[in-house]
């Protein structure tokens, strides 16, 4: 673990999930709230406005597809602790440079939502984006929604990053921004839609509002590495014993998959 650290790659990995982390939150939180500013009418009559679901869910995921553009090539674009374990769990990133993620994430996120508390500042009652359960919705209820619309995303993710296929003509960082949308226009009126736990991480932080909180880790987590199991052992299974698994978790060794047999039902994992 300790040669990775000495690695500038790693380190420009990290700093890029720090900035991407705080342009998408800043773009896809600022888009929620600005709403609340009223605007003014042909009558010179300030006229209030509702919020846009649509336009939400189309703003995190066009914001996530842009960072994935201009990031992926340095640091996978994960802006997702969910994705990130989704990743360690299929063995593409080691734990150090997984903790590193998260940890990086968390911070682009608090500082995102600290901006746009400052721009903010005049609204009464702001949230930030907080996430939390809608009215008749119960904590159990709210967790399925988080594990369902996270399971999709990252089974999104995995599947559309597999480097064994060759069928896939479109954009991928689009797909995983529409993905993300998706999540979006199902979950926001059950649980604002957390989906990302750094997202919600910062929001909490800003708004000193910690409540049901556990929800949006507990359930994105639970999603992602239920995704990442499934694709990898029952969708598109890979063949490989532990010790393969170890020197990718513990050297951060990018995994190059063969197909093993010609009936491509089985996959090689070999690190390199």
């Amino acid at each position: 673990m300790a040669s990775e650290l000495k690695k500038k790659a790693f380190w420009r990995a990290v700093i890029a999930e720090f900035l991407a982390m705080i342009m998408f939150v800043f773009i896809s939180i600022g888009a929620a709230l600005g709403f609340n500013f009223p605007i003014q009418d042909k009558t010179n009559e300030t006229a209030g406005r509702t919020q846009d679901i649509v336009k939400v869910s189309l703003a995190f995921g066009l914001s996530i597809a842009t960072m994935a553009q201009s990031v992926g090539h340095i640091s996978g674009a994960h802006l997702n602790p969910a994705v990130t374990l989704g990743c360690l769990l299929s063995c593409q990133i080691s734990i150090l440079k997984a903790v590193m993620y998260i940890i990086a994430q968390c911070l682009g996120a608090v500082v995102a939502t600290a901006i746009l508390s400052g721009i903010t500042s005049n609204l009464e009652g702001n949230t930030l984006g907080l996430n939390g359960l809608s009215d008749g919705v119960t904590a159990g209820q709210g967790l399925g929604v988080e594990i369902m619309v996270t399971f999709q995303l990252v089974l999104c993710v995995v599947a559309v990053t597999d480097r064994r296929r060759h069928d896939i003509s479109g954009s991928v960082p689009l797909a995983i921004g529409l993905s993300v949308a998706l999540g979006h226009l199902i979950a926001i009126d059950y649980t604002g839609c957390g989906m990302n736990p750094a997202r919600s991480f910062g929001s909490a932080v800003v708004a000193k509002n910690f409540q049901y909180h556990w929800i949006f880790w507990v359930g994105p987590m639970i999603g992602g590495a239920a995704a990442a199991i499934i694709y990898d052992f029952i969708l598109a299974p890979r063949t490989s014993d532990l010790t393969d698994r170890l020197k990718v978790w513990t050297n951060g060794q990018v995994e190059e998959y063969e197909l093993d047999g010609e009936d491509n039902a089985r996959m090689e994992m070999k690190p390199k």
